[in-house]
């Protein structure tokens, strides 16, 4: 053999990559020295036998139903993933192509352990992502709950319903709501939205919920609990961005006929109210300004009454800022509309509505909404 040919025959055996020949039947007829180190066969036991012999089990049926069919009808397969078995048992990853030249198939074969352990590297990292990500959910979900009244109590001669609807599990959302019970027959409301999301917006809502308790005990005027809590807030801000909040504020008084609100509104949207005529209407508290901006804010109460079969429906503004289109977002008059068309309804039964109505965004819905309804029942 000339110098030449010796240096063609070194290039050939000594390979980065395996190269073998075969049969069209599969027989291996020749074999380089690379793929026989990595599979640690001799070559008297490689050729002779079947390239798909050295597969997987999976791979052999793999080669027979897909690779050597493609084979014959194309002359050409290239790129396939499989696994070669080694004289040891051990499982070699592989990339293969196959060509058909002169009645002879010519297989060229990479070493894929690189890119094995860079793929089982990155499922490795998803999988590590995914659980941290279901921690935080975990933590997320767990966090909003403190922030919410397990259940609301039960106010005698009304009827009460709540939900909350988070726009994504990752984040704590600042919306907020609540119903617990004040002196002489009296309940105390409130329901609202905290500006931001996240560990800052639940420390902002824990510390407002807890104000507006605390500060209804003290003087129950719904006005007056709203001026503290903005005292509050602005107390807090310490050099950074405002704390702030959009909230209404009520006093409830069931009586042998129903029940009077009243009302106080900072920056809130309005609420909602079904009546037991079949009409539906919202209860504007105009001038109202959002609670912990300026020092000395607009508020803004007024009185409600509810008669039997009334149910008012308080909720945030993910509601109306839900997105029903490219630009669109679903409106207050849609709003009232879907309301009318409920008219008259339970507390319970709107709040489910609106429930369905909030998983019908799909996408849609960006921000969290909170609901609470309360209502009188209609009469027999």
């Amino acid at each position: 053999m000339t110098e030449a040919g010796e240096s063609v025959e070194d290039l050939y055996e000594n390979a980065p990559c395996g190269y073998l020949s075969s049969r069209p039947d599969g027989r291996i007829v020749r074999a380089n020295a690379t793929l026989l180190g990595w599979l640690g066969y001799r070559r008297d036991e490689l050729v002779g036998r079947r390239f798909a012999d050295l597969l997987t089990v999976g791979g052999r049926i793999y080669h027979e139903t897909h690779f050597a069919p493609l084979l014959r009808m194309q002359g050409e397969v290239g790129g396939i993933a499989l696994e070669l078995v080694a004289a040891d048992g051990m499982r070699l990853p592989v990339l293969v192509t196959s060509t058909v030249r002169d009645g002879t198939v010519r297989t060229v074969v990479l070493d894929a352990r690189d890119r094995r352990a860079y793929e089982d590297e990155l499922l490795r990292a998803r999988q590590d992502a995914d659980r941290e990500r279901e921690r935080v959910q975990q933590l997320a979900t767990m966090l909003q709950r403190t922030l919410l009244p397990p259940v609301l109590p039960d106010v005698p001669g009304l009827e009460t319903a709540a939900y909350y609807h988070p726009a994504s599990l990752d984040q704590v959302g600042g919306d907020f709501y609540d119903l617990f019970p004040l002196a002489g027959d009296r309940w105390g409301l409130f329901l609202g939205d905290v500006c931001g999301k996240g560990a800052p917006a639940a420390a902002v809502t824990s510390l407002t919920r807890y104000t507006l308790r605390s500060a209804a005990v003290y003087d129950p005027d719904p006005v007056a609990v709203l001026g503290n809590l903005n005292a509050v807030l602005n107390q807090q801000r310490h050099g950074e961005g405002p704390l702030f909040c959009t909230v209404l504020f009520g006093v409830l008084t069931p009586d042998a006929d129903g029940a009077t609100l009243t009302l106080a509104g900072g920056g809130h949207p309005p609420g909602l109210l079904v009546r037991a005529d079949g009409t539906a209407g919202y209860q504007h508290i105009a001038g109202g300004q959002p609670v912990g901006i300026l020092p000395e804010p607009r508020i803004v109460a007024r009185t409600l009454r509810l008669s039997a079969g009334d149910t008012l429906l308080l909720y945030t503004d993910g509601l109306t800022e839900a997105r029903v289109g490219p630009t669109a977002r679903y409106s207050e008059d849609e709003l009232l509309a879907f309301a009318a068309a409920l008219a008259p309804a339970p507390a319970a039964e709107v709040v489910t509505a609106v429930a369905g109505l909030l998983a019908g965004f799909g996408a849609g819905l960006r921000d969290d909404v909170a609901v609470l309804a309360l209502g009188v029942p209609a009469r027999p």
